[in-house]
């Protein structure tokens, strides 16, 4: 064991896994089992690899909070497939994966990984306050960029980046950060609010893209530098960026807080340690097993678990 701690981002990870496995594989029942399949080889592949000595299933209880959209209604709109006020948005999730997903939650809990979600938040804030309270080293695994401000080498907090593929995963240092977009990681967030993020619904600052941004911090250190620059008539910003970053004032006071992942969160005392699990839990897995014919994948899970 390596002492590490692992987050992962739970649907990120189960949607790789949805849309990794065929959905020919399917329970005796018909239902689709390839998201709770694909899942559980991920986290086989993962533990095996990394050998956490801690495992956290962080979780979206809200995957698109309220006090964000309040900022900026245009965050993550197009994936609403129905508003419900006062509660938590509906998702366009293919409904063949909505149905798998508390099958997953009752595999993980089954196995003895901890979840953690929070009421008006979403698993990356889980993530953020974990990392940033967690002793030790810690591991995010994530397909989403937006963690990347998580690095952070004096504390060896390290993201397994899975965009690629679980045969091409890539493990971010600030190094690593510094070479993909000329910036650290501590100014990631900074960095992705000035590009913006259509797949989030974050506009940006129009006309400056990743490169234009990763020079503005190299230049003035990060965004409140930039904007105070664009309204300082005797820096030496030129006057065409003066006026994007001018039309985009209104964005650019709020968007730090909806893109800066949370890293407070009052989560309680969180024991993640992998433990062996109990006859109990053997029982309960092996009846979930046939009942959803998880087969190997349940298998290569418990036996890197154990």
């Amino acid at each position: 064991m390596t002492g590490r701690t692992m987050l992962l981002d739970s649907a990120s990870l189960y949607f790789r896994g949805f849309y990794g496995v065929p959905d020919t594989v399917r329970a005796p029942d018909g239902t689709p089992v390839n998201a709770v399949r694909g899942f559980l080889d991920i986290i086989a592949k993962l533990v095996t690899d990394y050998r956490p000595e801690s495992l956290v299933a962080c979780w979206d209880d809200n995957w698109r909070p309220r006090w964000r959209v309040d900022l900026i209604p245009s965050y993550k709109a197009h994936r609403v497939a129905q508003e419900v006020p006062g509660g938590v948005d509906v998702e366009e999730v293919p409904a063949e994966l909505v149905a798998q997903v508390p099958v997953i939650r009752e595999v993980l809990d089954a196995l003895g990984i901890t979840i953690v979600g929070a009421a008006d938040h979403e698993a990356d804030d889980v993530i953020g306050t974990l990392a940033t309270t967690t002793p030790g080293p810690v591991d995010v695994v994530t397909g989403d960029r937006d963690l990347f401000q998580l690095v952070d080498d004096d504390r060896d907090v390290r993201v397994v980046y899975t965009a690629r593929g679980m045969s091409n995963l890539e493990v971010l240092t600030d190094a690593t950060v510094v070479a993909k977009y000329g910036i650290h990681a501590r100014q990631y967030a900074d960095f992705a609010a000035m590009r913006g993020d259509s797949s989030d619904g974050l506009p940006g600052v129009a006309g400056v893209g990743e490169k234009t941004a990763a020079a503005l911090l190299a230049e003035y250190g990060d965004l409140d530098g930039i904007r105070a620059a664009a309204a300082d008539p005797a820096s030496a910003m030129k006057p065409a960026l003066r006026t994007k970053f001018g039309a985009a004032g209104d964005y650019l006071a709020v968007a730090p807080t909806v893109v800066e992942v949370v890293r407070d969160l009052p989560l309680g005392t969180v024991d993640a340690r992998l433990r062996a699990p109990s006859d109990e839990q053997r029982a309960a897995l092996a009846a979930l097993a046939e009942r959803w014919a998880l087969g190997g994948s349940l298998d290569r899970c418990l036996t890197a678990l154990t």
